[in-house]
């Protein structure tokens, strides 16, 4: 035999698709991981031609589901960045818009069983060790794709799945603020470095000399930009704890503006070397955190969030339109503390099957 089968799902979360594994079809060994998701996604290519990638950093994103190791969650969820055009696996990050189909997929596969109405998943991640509960409806016992919620960035409607974040403050780096400062200057910018459930350095995209409301396309043709922010990043990386970032999605960079159609910031949300196409819902949470928080780069953008009581939702607008998130936290003296995010998103099965990577590659378990 010339090739292995591996069982998935396929799925889009929020934002994002990619295939949804067992982790007990796939090799433990993570160097071997590597070289099959490498082999399944098609990376090392723009278009991901041999294999099931987009040809996007939001579609060559892979699921690996388990039972939950913890008492307190139903599954485990180990996350895997697929870099488009390198043969390069991160296992670092997480991603709350896959995370939105591991409910779903995770009742497709029996990991866990159905209510009649809505069944509650309790997610742990294990890449960052945030605890997330999904809220997905399945009415008659069986999980519902069609609805008439729409978000941004995504065609049509489709059923809602509420996710409620815990545990995200220092979700990588075991701080808020990892350097311990609300604000660093790096190379003369400006930036404001947090860890609310994805490790982000955000700074204002005047100080890039951008106006914030740039298009996708428009920012990825700038390479200019991207000469000079990587070398922040990588220093920012540093300061957070995070040591060499060169081969590491994370810090995420983000870019802030003032929002201009009533939401409370503008953002653009790299991953970290193209722009993302809308918002990331863990990128979200953070860019949120640092709206309300005094102080930070935001500080000034986002009108009228300073100072307000929880739940607070802040609006933040992005190339697709408007993300919203439902921040809980608490003052504590001149900052505040964050206790959980809510968002509301949506998932769809799009195939299920086998995926094939060639035996010399991985021979699998026979």
């Amino acid at each position: 035999m010339t090739q292995t089968a591996i069982p998935y799902l396929f799925l889009r979360g929020g934002t994002s698709r990619g295939p949804y594994f067992l982790r007990a079809d796939l090799p433990e060994d993570l160097d071997t991981l590597s070289e099959v998701l490498i082999a399944a996604v098609g990376a090392g290519h723009p278009l991901n031609i041999d294999g099931i990638g987009g040809g996007n950093a939001v579609t060559t994103k892979v699921a690996m589901l388990s039972a939950s190791e913890r008492d307190d969650c139903d599954v485990d969820y180990f996350f895997a960045q697929v870099t488009v055009e390198k043969r390069e696996v991160d296992y670092r990050p997480t991603c709350g818009n896959i995370m939105v189909g591991v409910g779903p997929a995770a009742i497709e596969l029996g990991l866990v069983a159905a209510q009649d109405g809505e069944t509650p998943v309790r997610i742990h991640a294990v890449n960052t060790g945030a605890v997330v509960e999904a809220v997905v409806q399945t009415p008659g016992g069986h999980v519902l794709y069609d609805g008439d919620f729409a978000i941004a960035g995504v065609p049509g409607t489709a059923a809602p799945i509420r996710l409620g974040f815990m545990e995200t403050v220092g979700s990588v780096t075991g701080a808020l603020l990892p350097t311990g400062n609300i604000r660093d200057v790096i190379d003369g910018v400006e930036v404001t470095c947090m860890d609310v459930a994805m490790p982000v350095m955000m700074a204002r995209a005047s100080d890039f000399g951008l106006t914030g409301y740039e298009t996708q396309k428009e920012l990825d043709e700038n390479r200019a930009f991207y000469d000079r922010a990587e070398p922040i990043r990588l220093k920012a990386g540093e300061l957070m704890g995070l040591g060499d970032v060169s081969k590491s999605v994370t810090p995420k960079i983000t870019l802030l503006a003032e929002p201009r159609n009533g939401g409370s910031v503008t953002a653009r949300y790299f991953m970290p070397w193209t722009c993302h196409p809308s918002m990331a819902v863990t990128g979200a949470q953070c860019i949120a955190a640092c709206a309300i928080l005094p102080g930070t780069v935001a500080d000034g953008l986002s009108e009228g969030l300073a100072g307000q009581f929880a739940p607070l939702t802040v609006g933040v607008e992005h190339p697709m339109g408007t993300f919203e998130v439902v921040v809980d936290f608490e003052h504590q003296g001149d900052g505040v503390a964050i206790r959980s995010a809510g968002v509301v998103r949506t998932a769809r099965l799009l195939a299920r099957g086998e995926v094939m990577v060639p035996s010399r590659v991985w021979k699998g378990f026979s």
